[in-house]
């Protein structure tokens, strides 16, 4: 599965600047912001641990969303 996200014209050049022959801009991005790829943490954690991380993930997203909303409600 893939996600797009929204960059200024200005972060998609730095990037752009910043990636080396035959990277990715995903590999670029991990390397610039020092992310691990999903490959080198795999079998890491359990089943159990890695869903309940993937939940406890999309509560904190649910959470994020909501606080937007009731912060763009104030300002409108």
């Amino acid at each position: 599965m893939s996600k797009s996200i929204r960059i200024s014209e200005e972060f998609h050049e730095f990037v752009k600047t910043h990636k080396r022959e035959g990277e990715t801009m995903e590999e670029t991005l991990r390397r610039l912001v020092g992310g691990p790829h999903p490959r080198d943490v795999a079998g890491i954690l359990s089943s159990e641990i890695a869903k309940r991380m993937r939940d406890r993930l999309e509560e904190k997203r649910e959470a994020d969303v909501e606080e937007k909303r009731e912060l763009r409600e104030r300002f409108d």
